[in-house]
């Protein structure tokens, strides 16, 4: 991970230089269920999957409101709670406001939760996961002009310029962008959600560079499919991706070192 930048640097830069895909998942209005809890619930999750990243600055009390469409007293009750939990400080001044801790780990939350977590329940996530986004690929596949599909592997060939956590969020989007083809708005909605809670499992499965680099050859392949208008073979390749992933976490379930 990136070293931090001291609390004095504009805050502006702690953020990065582009909205992480997922984002639009998570600041999604929580309509009449709009308590403080689930306002809390909401951030935790972005948080301890990764999505809002270690120093990153959230947004304001008011913006924050507007996006879950719950009033700003219920934003600060959910921020005070995760305040005393450790979760994020709160700076004064003209460069303060509210920032997620520093020594946030979203491995370190994720590799907790894998260890709460029952094999069956790790393989119906999978199962969902797959039937969704292989749907998806296959209609891509039938519906994607090939020069669409180019563009999504262009992202994937300037994966060795980012650190790791950059290459985790290209990923995402790549997989997002990907399902996106399909030019199903409704799938299109359903793989961010699905992707926001499952990225911290690809995370787990693939923590350096050389996982990334391999689902990035996963995912290459499906895209190869896609530009190909095969939608047999990118639904395998993507189904096969699943399958790989979920048996990664039940051997890392497994290992003394996960444990410990």
């Amino acid at each position: 991970m990136e070293s931090l930048t001291s609390p004095s640097q504009d805050a502006s830069q702690r953020r990065p230089s582009q909205p992480h895909r997922l984002h639009g998942a998570l600041f999604q209005s929580i309509g009449d269920e709009g308590r403080a809890e689930l306002v809390e619930r909401r951030l935790v999750d972005a948080i301890h999957r990764g999505h809002l990243r270690a120093g990153e600055r959230l947004p304001s009390e008011s913006e924050l409101a507007r996006s879950f469409g719950v009033a700003p007293v219920t934003v600060r009750e959910a921020l005070l709670t995760l305040r005393s939990r450790g979760l994020i400080i709160t700076r004064r001044g003209r460069n303060g406001g509210s920032f997620v801790v520093e020594d946030a780990d979203p491995i370190a939350f994720a590799r907790a939760a894998l260890m709460n977590t029952s094999r069956i329940a790790l393989r119906d996530m999978g199962a969902h996961y797959a039937a969704i986004t292989a749907a998806a690929v296959r209609l891509a596949a039938r519906r994607a002009d090939p020069t669409e599909a180019r563009r999504v592997r262009q992202r994937l060939e300037r994966l060795g310029d980012l650190d790791v956590d950059q290459q985790r969020q290209v990923l995402d989007d790549v997989q997002v962008e990907l399902v996106s083809l399909s030019q199903s708005a409704r799938l299109t909605r359903e793989q961010m959600k699905l992707q926001a809670e499952f990225s911290p499992h690809l995370r787990l499965a693939a923590p350096d560079s050389p996982g990334l680099r391999r689902q990035a050859e996963t995912l290459t392949g499906i895209i190869d499919a896609v530009e190909a208008g095969d939608p047999d073979e990118a639904g395998r390749r993507t189904e096969n991706m699943v399958t790989d992933v979920i048996d990664d976490l039940i051997h890392l379930q497994s290992s003394p070192e996960s444990s410990s």
